[in-house]
Order: structure tokens, then C-alpha cells, then sequence
């Protein structure tokens, strides 16, 4: 392998990452978490910046470069101090005089199209935000892509000619059929138009010198989605579904995304200049498919980031969970280090996967075929014995029943708990000596659309005017009474769940609806309640899509999500007074939350676990910090409270249950527990989510992966996890097993439990990564 063609900073990453080659199509570097990717991307840039003070830059919008932005104007603004200089210097980056970012000029990558560039969640406002003004870069030197400065004939704006925001590509190949579709299609051809003098400018400047850019669930890099052509140009195109659900929170749902263009520069864009640096960054498992298509397949339209192998300054940089699925990252597994089981356990369920055979059917002409199960040590089926006990003790420890426990279940947001471990809870559930609390860390108010927030609004204003909101007519209600009966509310919606009663069950949601608003506004009469309401419709009819809310609404969502998750664990008796609301004030709303901080964010948690005195703690356990980043921040603020209360008294003997749900799953051999699955247990999932999670029902934000709702998906999830079991144990393992339990399972959950000190190495890590951001 050739290192020469990598600069001075990637030289030392690479080094420190203790890969000694890449058998790959391109370069790629390797860090261990999301902040440290930020960092490595930010120091590159810097000296690329150095080296070509007037270049053609092209960055990205998004959440994956957080830290490339903080980091970048970290240093800038601090260049000379000596904290700052010794990082630099520590990573490659030898550079006397700060570098001038003003004469460089910046490429807008993409945007949607149409969008008001005003909006917070258009990329236009992105750029200028982070970039021409957080870069302090020169805006006479910017192309950007701004709608309200695409002309349209005669001089009409876009909310003109297309009112509803759907524009019709078909006009570009039929007739127009009426005055309205002429003018949309004049329209189509002047943004097309726009659109190549847009790609001629960028070729007029010898196209982008540093091009920088995440990939998507598709593997698309802009918006080039699987399919582009690898000559493409700038141009408006439609998107696929992977890149609408990743687009949803964007544009506050979708049903805005999955009709929304783009506006997207090509991937003959970005390779145009073929001396030109371009790098895409990932980080998280999640990623780990796209990052193997794009890096081990020859150019093919199908993988668009193998268009990249047309420059030789192409990088990769990566986490270590974004590198997982590489060959190297699978050899350098296998062969650093000393043997373990857990790799005798990865090689033997890989192996019946990849062979589609039973492991019990396994001969050892199988096992020394393979090329990593013959590195086992004193090879013989006797290891595939283990493993298969292996299985079916880590399936005793699903099934084995707890007792006089206390369960503090939590999670970062609204449903995760549910869709991460919910059949693994409800056996205990059922255990009188047993103690419970759920706690839900964030207010979760950005997963309820403004839609469904205004049609509530208005139901409760109906329901008030019709005198159906009888708890108002008390005469202390708008002093004490609207704080009490909330495990009412939660019981009537359940008892019209029962009785298959839809309007029944609305007017329970509307009865909380009108608690929190007299709680939030400080209400004292049904005047001022109607008034509230009605301003508050206005307000959201106002709004756009995805636009931020002000706090008041914001808390007003995030009391209703915590009304869903009352509703989930009131199936089994849990009271209201045991589900915790943290709202920790980390969570903001914005495209970068703030770190969690002790006073505001860990107390709280520390507070809580004192009052509560666990013996058993199940969280998401995210320990890379790839995101959701939600889900990182809460696993630090966790961690801390932890640590502080450690200080107070021995929790030798806490017990820390790490699960995954559907952003992110372990591979068998990494988790130690695994809980089997009945049909009546997805049935109870599916439909507990669906009547509870009434603000999920329409799956407005769904996962790429599935179009539709989440419970949905968990359910796909624990089916391909129980296959995989089969396959070592056999299927008659299951259906002629003594046990009914067992006989019962059509899915399977996997989750790590671990001691206190185990669970704080890996949150350590990650802590230390962030210092100094």
C-alpha cells in the first residue's frame, strides 16, 4: 500500500489507527467516535486551506458535521493558544500563520426545492449560518443555491406557479394540459436551465478542489441517489424513500419529503476536477453497508460513491462502527490480538449465515474452508459445541425469572424503551415483589408534526365548546384540580381502547390536552383556555414544516409524547407518579443540541437514581457516539450521575442492561443476553404502539428502512435475530423443546448487561473524546 498520496495529518491518523494497510478501491482512515471524525475532517481541511488559500470549497449540511464545524472555528478563533497549537501539531498540522478563509469560494452542494431560504431547515439558511458566516468566508465569492433568486417566466415567484410545492417532472416529456401546467412547465425548463448555468460556473472556477460530504441510508452522496449516473451535472430531480425518511426531520414530516425535490449538484460535479480532494465522512454502524458498497465495488451506478475512484485525492473517514463491514476491518478482528470466544462465536454464526447451514450440521471440512473459522484455536465441532451452548445460555438468562428487583428502564426518547426491549420487560412486570420506573429523558417534542398538534387543538376546542370537558366545570380546577387524576385520564383512554371506542379515545387525549395547557399558560378560566387554544391554532397554521417551535409548543408536544408513554406501561398498572419526565435541557430542537452539562443535564439523572435506588438499569447503550446523537448525549449524562453516585455508596453489584433497537442492533457474539419472542408479544407490541403512540401511528418520521411504523420494524428486527439463532440451535430446537416458552418463539432480542465498571470504561471513552469541543 502506497501512504505517500496521504497528507501529513492523515499520515498520523492513519498511523494511530492501527491499520497497517487498505486492500480497498480508495483510502480510508479509520477514528473512534463521532467527535474524533470531526476533528481529523476539520485539521484536513485547515491544511488543505493553507495550501490553496483561493480554492473551490463544497461542505455539507446535516448533523454529521457537527463537529467538523465546531472544531474548525475552535481553532480559528484560538490559533495561537497552546492547547491549540500542541493538537495541531500532535496530529500533523504544522502551520505558523492561521489561515485566511477569505478568499477561498464555497459551492452549495444541494437544497430542496422549492423551499423559502429564510426557513431554519432550508440548506441555504445552513450555509450562510455555519459556513459563510461561522467560517467568516466571503459571500461575493459563494454560489449558492437560493429559490427566491431562480427565475421563473414573467417574473412569478415559485409559491405562484407551484402553490402546493409539488412540481411534476413529467412536464419536461408530455403536453401541458391546461394554462396552470404551461406555465409549470415554462417553469420546469428555467430551473433547468438555472440549473446548468449553475454546473457551468462551477467547471468556469476548474471545478471543486475540496469537496466534503456525508453518504446517505442509500448510499447517496448530495443528492445523487442509487441509480445516478456518474457523469450527472446539477440538476432538479426527485429523491427515493431512504432519502425522504432521512429528509423527514428536515421538513417536519414525510408527507412534506416524499413529494419535495432537490436541487442537487452531480456526481460529474464533484469529480470534475480530478486533482480535487473529496471526502466523504461516516460514522455509526448504521452505515457500515454503504460505506463496504462504496469502498470494495469497482464504479457502478448502483454505489454512487465509487465515482470517486475517478480522483486520486479520494478519502474515506470513518468510525470504527461505519468501518465494521470492510474486509480489513474483519481481518485486522480476526488476526490482532489474542483469541477470544466471542470471535469463535462471530466466525461460527457468520459462517452458518453465509453457508445457510445448521451448526449443527457443520463438518470440520466446513470449518477449515472458511477462512475465519479455521483460525480457531484446536480446531474441531467441539468449538461449535461451545457455541451452540453458548446460545442457549445466553437464552436461559432471557428466560430466567427476576424477583425482588428494582428496574429503573430508560431511555432517550419516547418509545425507545418499547421498541428496544419491551418483551424483555413485561415477564417481570408480572413479579409482585418487583419495583418499576420508566424514565424518558427527553421531552421528544420534535416527533409530533404541527399537524397532528393542530388538529388536537382544535378537537379540544370542540369538545369545550360542546361542554363534553366535564372536569372543567369543577370549581377549583384552574387552581389544584388540573394537577390531579392525570392516572385517570390515562385509565379512560385505556378503557376506550377496550371497547374499540375512536372518539372515546380522542376525548381522553383532549382531556390531557387541556390539563397541560392550564399548567403551561398558567390558565384561570375557560375564557382564557378557548383563547389560549385558538391562539395557539393560529400559530400553527402559520407555521412551516419543520419550522422550530417556541418553547411554550414545544413543551406542549412533549407532554403529549409524555402522555403515550404513561399509556404503554399503564397496560400493566404502572402509575403515572413511576414514569419520570426528565426534559433534560440539552435537547433543544436545533440541528446542534448542546452537550449535556452537570448542573443542567446530570443532576437531574443523579437525583433521580438516588431517590430511586435501582438494582437494575437498562438503557441505549450507543457507546460510539454516532448518533441519534440524543441517544449519546443521554448514555453521557447517565454515565455521570452513575459515577457520581458510586462516590456515595458501592454499586458492585448494579447491573446495566445496554440494548439496541432500531437504529441499531448487535451481532449475536457481541450481546450476552438473548430474550425469546412470542407472537403474542409482537401482537401486544404492535398493537400497544399503534393505540399509544398516537403521534407515531402516521409514521411521519420513519426509519429507512421501512415504510411505515417503528413497531413494525422492531418486529422484522427480532424475526432476522431469531434466524440467526436458528441456525445454530436448529429449528426443532424450538418447536420440540419441553419448554412452552421456548416452543412459542418466532423472535428473538439481543441486549448486553454488564457491571457498573464495565458499562463506564465504555462511556469513558467517549467523554474523553469530547474534551476540548
Amino acid at each position: 500500500m502506497n501512504t505517500n498520496t496521504l497528507s501529513k495529518v492523515e499520515k498520523v491518523y492513519f498511523s494511530n489507527s492501527g491499520r497497517k494497510s487498505y486492500s480497498t478501491k480508495m483510502p480510508y482512515i479509520v477514528v473512534q467516535n463521532f467527535p474524533d471524525l470531526g476533528l481529523l475532517t476539520s485539521l484536513r481541511f485547515l491544511e488543505w486551506v493553507a495550501e490553496n488559500p483561493e480554492g473551490v470549497i463544497s461542505l455539507p449540511t446535516g448533523k454529521t458535521p457537527e463537529y467538523f464545524i465546531k472544531w474548525t472555528q475552535k481553532l480559528l478563533s484560538g490559533w495561537d493558544k497552546p492547547e491549540n497549537r500542541s493538537l495541531m501539531e500532535k496530529n500533523g498540522l504544522f502551520i505558523a500563520k492561521k489561515p485566511s478563509l477569505k478568499g477561498l469560494h464555497f459551492v452549495q452542494i444541494d437544497e430542496f426545492y422549492p423551499i423559502n431560504p429564510k426557513q431554519h431547515n432550508s440548506f441555504y439558511d445552513y450555509v450562510i449560518n455555519y459556513y459563510i458566516k461561522g467560517f467568516d468566508l466571503d459571500p461575493s465569492r459563494a454560489l449558492l443555491i437560493n429559490c427566491d433568486e431562480i427565475s421563473l417566466p414573467n417574473g412569478r415567484h415559485y409559491s405562484e406557479v407551484f402553490p402546493d410545492s409539488i412540481i411534476d417532472l413529467s412536464l419536461r416529456n408530455r403536453e401541458a394540459v391546461s394554462q396552470f401546467e404551461k406555465n409549470q412547465q415554462a417553469s420546469l425548463f428555467s430551473i433547468d436551465n438555472w440549473c446548468s448555468d449553475y454546473e457551468n460556473k462551477i467547471r468556469d472556477m476548474g471545478g471543486i478542489g475540496f469537496f466534503l460530504g456525508g453518504m446517505g441510508p442509500d448510499g447517496h452522496i448530495a443528492f445523487n441517489t442509487r441509480g445516478s449516473d456518474h457523469n450527472s451535472t446539477t440538476r432538479l430531480t426527485a429523491t427515493n424513500f431512504e432519502t425522504q425518511a432521512a429528509a423527514a426531520g428536515d421538513l417536519g414530516g414525510i408527507e412534506v419529503s416524499r413529494t419535495r425535490l432537490v436541487i442537487t449538484i452531480g456526481l460529474g460535479t464533484i469529480t470534475h476536477n480530478r486533482d480535487g480532494v473529496s471526502i466523504l465522512f461516516a460514522a455509526g454502524e448504521a452505515k457500515a453497508p454503504v460505506v463496504r458498497n462504496a469502498l470494495e465495488n469497482k464504479p457502478d451506478n448502483m454505489y454512487p460513491a465509487t465515482v470517486l475512484q475517478r480522483q486520486k485525492n479520494s478519502r474515506f473517514y470513518l468510525t470504527e462502527g461505519a468501518a465494521v463491514l470492510l474486509h480489513d476491518s474483519i481481518e485486522k478482528y480476526y488476526r490482532d490480538g489474542d483469541w477470544c470466544f466471542e470471535k469463535t462465536e462471530k466466525a461460527v454464526f457468520d459462517l452458518c449465515q453465509r453457508i445457510d447451514k445448521y451448526a449443527h450440521k457443520l463438518v470440520i471440512e466446513d470449518l477449515k474452508n472458511d477462512k475465519y473459522c479455521s483460525l480457531i484455536p484446536d480446531l474441531s465441532l467441539a468449538r461449535v459445541n461451545e457455541v451452540i451452548q453458548s446460545t442457549r445460555t445466553k437464552m436461559e438468562l432471557g428466560l430466567k425469572k427476576e424477583s425482588d428487583q428494582t428496574f429503573l428502564h430508560t431511555g432517550p426518547h419516547h418509545d425507545d424503551i418499547m421498541l428496544g426491549i419491551f418483551p424483555c420487560i413485561i415477564p417481570t412486570l408480572r413479579v409482585q415483589s418487583n419495583k418499576f420506573h420508566f424514565s424518558v429523558l427527553t421531552s421528544g417534542f420534535t416527533a409530533v408534526t404541527n399537524i397532528m398538534l393542530q388538529n388536537l387543538m382544535q378537537e379540544t376546542l370542540n369538545l369545550i365548546n360542546q361542554g363534553k370537558i366535564g372536569m372543567l366545570k369543577y370549581p377549583d380546577f384552574f387552581e389544584q384540580g388540573y394537577k390531579y387524576k392525570f392516572d385517570k385520564d390515562v385509565s379512560h383512554y385505556l378503557d376506550k381502547i377496550a371497547a374499540r371506542d375512536e372518539p372515546g379515545k380522542l376525548r381522553g387525549i383532549c382531556h390531557r390536552m387541556t390539563r397541560v395547557m392550564v399548567d403551561i399558560y398558567n390558565l384561570k378560566s375557560i375564557q382564557q383556555l378557548t383563547d389560549q387554544i385558538e391562539k395557539n391554532i393560529e400559530l400553527l397554521k402559520s407555521s412551516y414544516s419543520g419550522e422550530k417551535n417556541p418553547p411554550d409548543i414545544q413543551k406542549l408536544k412533549g407532554m403529549l409524547r409524555e402522555f403515550e408513554e404513561e399509556l404503554v406501561w399503564a397496560h400493566y398498572g404502572v402509575k403515572v407518579q413511576n414514569i419520570e419526565h426528565l426534559r433534560l435541557g440539552f435537547y433543544t430542537g436545533d440541528i446542534f443540541t448542546p452537550q449535556p452539562e452537570r448542573n443542567r443535564d446530570v443532576e437531574p439523572v443523579y437525583e433521580m437514581l438516588k431517590r430511586i435506588q435501582p438494582t437494575v438499569i437498562s438503557l441505549a447503550f450507543d457507546p460510539e457516539g454516532s448518533g441519534p446523537d440524543t441517544h449519546y448525549k443521554v448514555l453521557q449524562a447517565i454515565a455521570e450521575a452513575l459515577r457520581k453516585w458510586s462516590k456515595e455508596k458501592d454499586l458492585s453489584e448494579i447491573r446495566i442492561i445496554g440494548y439496541r433497537n432500531v437504529w441499531y442492533k448487535f451481532h449475536p457474539s457481541e450481546a450476552n443476553v438473548f430474550t425469546p419472542v412470542s407472537l403474542n408479544s409482537m401482537a401486544v407490541l404492535n398493537w400497544s404502539f399503534k393505540n399509544c403512540y398516537i403521534s407515531q401511528v402516521d409514521a411521519s418520521f420513519p426509519s429507512y428502512e421501512l415504510d411505515g411504523p417503528f413497531s413494525d420494524l422492531s418486529q422484522q428486527i427480532w424475526v432476522e435475530q431469531f434466524k440467526k439463532v436458528q441456525l445454530i440451535l436448529g429449528k426443532d430446537f424450538f418447536y420440540e423443546n419441553d419448554s412452552p416458552k421456548i416452543r412459542c418463539t418466532h423472535g428473538m432480542i439481543y441486549h448486553k448487561e454488564m457491571k457498573l465498571d464495565e458499562f463506564l470504561l465504555h462511556a469513558r471513552e467517549l467523554e474523553k473524546s469530547m474534551e476540548g469541543v
